[in-house]
């Protein structure tokens, strides 16, 4: 009877064990592969009024969102700017860092209103931490070294929500997107300026 009793137990504990074994992963497992970024909570508002730099700048390198978290990518927009021109913030908010990493000039501004910050490098800072800036406020000058555009100077500028990147263009409206130089076109004589109707003679 004990010895019956004694393999009925024996043939649980065996079962228990090899259960545990397969639902417990092994020690050396490797860890789980970072997934695509998550994705941004909510659209970005489009609240920028001026560019950072220029009236319409050339955009030397786009936005390029990484596959993976830690994936190769353009965490921003590369804007043509010559040194030594200022560089704005392109929304109201608040200077969150303003110094140097990895030897180059960086501006964070956290914009009023929402939870999205931009930053601006290679800059001059011409702010401190804890400033207040305004739309189209001058947050530093562009150094004529640390760009990664080559021999060419630029801003890259980058916006974040939290620790995920996001295309600092979506925060320009469209009109400011497509608005180029203005132009004055030439009238023929004799011709009303488009939209104005000639007057009435009597």
């Amino acid at each position: 009877m004990r010895r019956a009793m004694r393999r009925v137990l024996t043939g649980v504990a065996v079962l228990l064990s090899s259960a545990v074994a397969a639902l417990t992963p092994p020690a050396w497992a490797d860890p789980p592969v970072p997934g695509p970024p998550s994705t941004p909570a909510g659209p970005v508002p489009a609240v920028g009024r001026v560019w950072p730099v220029g009236v319409r700048p050339s955009v030397l390198r786009g936005w390029e969102p990484p596959a993976t978290v830690y994936g190769a990518g353009h965490r921003g927009v590369d804007l043509a700017a010559p040194a030594g021109s200022g560089v704005r913030a392109v929304a109201a908010g608040r200077v969150s860092f303003a110094g140097r990493v990895a030897g180059r000039g960086v501006v964070s501004v956290e914009l009023t209103g929402t939870d999205l910050r931009t930053t601006y490098e290679p800059v001059t800072a011409a702010v401190r931490k804890g400033d207040e800036v305004v739309a189209g406020g001058v947050v530093g000058a562009v150094q004529a070294g640390g760009s990664h555009c080559g021999p060419a100077t630029c801003v890259h500028w980058g916006l974040l929500r939290g620790e995920t990147y996001l295309d600092p263009l979506s925060l320009l409206p469209p009109w400011l997107l497509a608005r180029g130089p203005s132009r004055l076109l030439p009238v023929p004589p004799g011709r009303p300026p488009p939209g104005l109707r000639p007057m009435a003679r009597r």
